[in-house]
């Protein structure tokens, strides 16, 4: 098949086929005068409306050829220099999404999008602030001290008791028995 009688349209529904007399729309004005007339219509006005009825549709058909005649003429420049339909479908992607962003509605959406991540943000900071000085508060609490100090206890005579060959637990910190830093929690 030549490249004239190609159709490069990927969304026509006839696809690789193109005719020089495209008749989609039906032209038949028996199966118009077949059909009653609107009522409130005089034959006069009624003869006049199938006239132009039938002009519109002869155009239609008309502009179909045409159109089928420029995207030939399309399909062989783009073939003639070296374009393929993929090319043709990243710049229509790119111009699709350049228009998207562009648009008001992509840049109210933005907008939005980046006064809700501000807020968040700051929400989120306030939060962390508040626990970290509950923590705070909660450290320098008289439980948390008891606590730290019972800790501390049953540390010393667990290390104690290693450094004085009394129990023989394995040393996390490997073969030799160093005692571990003393680090305070916090």
């Amino acid at each position: 098949m030549d490249s004239a009688g190609q159709d490069i349209n990927l969304n026509s529904p006839n696809k690789g086929l193109l005719s020089d007399s495209m008749t989609d729309v039906p032209v038949d004005t028996a199966v118009a005068a077949q059909t009653p007339a609107v009522e409130g219509l005089t034959e006069a006005e009624e003869e006049e409306l199938r006239a132009e009825l039938t002009k519109v549709e002869e155009e239609i058909v008309t502009l179909r050829q045409v159109l089928a005649a420029k995207e030939r003429h399309c399909g062989e420049l783009r073939r003639k220099l070296g374009l393929s339909a993929l090319e043709g479908l990243k710049q229509n992607l790119s111009r699709s999404w350049h228009d998207v962003q562009v648009s008001s509605a992509y840049k109210k959406t933005q907008e939005t999008l980046s006064q809700a991540g501000q807020k968040t943000s700051a929400a989120l900071s306030t939060v962390g602030s508040a626990i970290s000085r509950r923590l705070g508060d909660m450290r320098n609490s008289a439980t948390f001290k008891s606590l730290e100090d019972r800790v501390g206890t049953i540390k010393s005579k667990v290390v104690g008791g290693r450094e004085n060959g009394g129990d023989s637990f394995p040393s996390p910190a490997g073969s030799d028995d160093k005692p571990l830093p003393d680090h305070t929690p916090f």
